[in-house]
């Protein structure tokens, strides 16, 4: 069985001149321990594609399974309690609530399931350390780097040891060894604990990480053809460092 399935998924938005197809007619599989990296260009509707695998937007048609039940049968109350228990999101922003201690803003996926206070600040505490920000809990956002308000945001999608990770750009704000690092651990949570993981990215390194990896283009999914210029290449890996050397050093 699939940890996720989108079957024949389609979602259109209206632009000011035409139809914009975001997602047109798209089919994959996420197995359990599979972690599948996918490419493309910017705008080519990779981010709507997991706010549809998350069931955060409907499709206009098609079908989003998780463990084999489709989302679109689930009452909004049964929705809710998936995408908290079920589904870790990291996104391209990290959304952290200011003025609250990074082992908090973790933590909050468990407080949102009554998890007592104590309790859920250990387990983010452990995911905090596991992300190498066991010395910042106490930090607000406004005293942590880009980097590290994103990485607090990849402890608040796994605190809860969700089956499916849904990551948008994770490394985005991330130097390359912090990425390189952070990418080893979504492989092996995928791994240990049986988790798939769909990873939206330009990040040349996950290529090195996923079990597959595939290419998005004009909302359509193929396979990667090793030629093109979806895929990552020493040059881009390289302007890739660079650039996100370059991100870290900013306040």
């Amino acid at each position: 069985m699939s940890r996720l399935e989108l079957r024949k998924v389609v979602k259109h938005y209206r632009g000011s001149d035409e139809m914009v197809r975001a997602v047109d007619d798209v089919s994959l599989r996420v197995a359990p321990g599979e972690l599948v990296a996918l490419y493309g260009p910017s705008g080519a509707g990779k981010s709507t594609l997991l706010l549809l695998a998350a069931a955060i937007e409907r499709p206009d048609a098609g079908d989003v399974r998780f463990d084999g039940r489709s989302l679109a049968a689930l009452s909004p109350g049964e929705l809710a309690l998936h995408q908290r228990r079920n589904v870790g999101f990291v996104t391209q922003d990290p959304h952290l609530l200011p003025g609250v201690p990074a082992v908090e803003n973790a933590a909050l996926k468990l407080l949102a399931d009554r998890v007592s206070l104590r309790e859920a600040r250990r387990h983010a505490g452990v995911w905090l350390d596991r992300v190498g920000l066991g010395h910042r809990l106490g930090h607000e956002p406004a005293r942590l780097s880009g980097g590290e308000r994103q990485r607090v945001a990849i402890a608040r999608a796994l605190v809860n040891e969700p089956a499916l990770v849904l990551a948008d750009e994770p490394t985005g704000n991330l130097d390359s060894r912090a990425g390189g690092e952070v990418l080893a651990l979504l492989a092996s949570v995928c791994r240990e604990r049986g988790a798939g993981a769909l990873l939206v990215t330009h990040d040349p390194q996950a290529a090195d990480v996923a079990d597959r990896v595939l290419v998005l283009r004009d909302g359509r999914v193929g396979a990667r053809d090793a030629g093109s210029a979806d895929a990552p290449s020493a040059a881009a890996d390289a302007q890739a460092a660079a650039a996100a050397t370059a991100r870290s050093a900013l306040p």
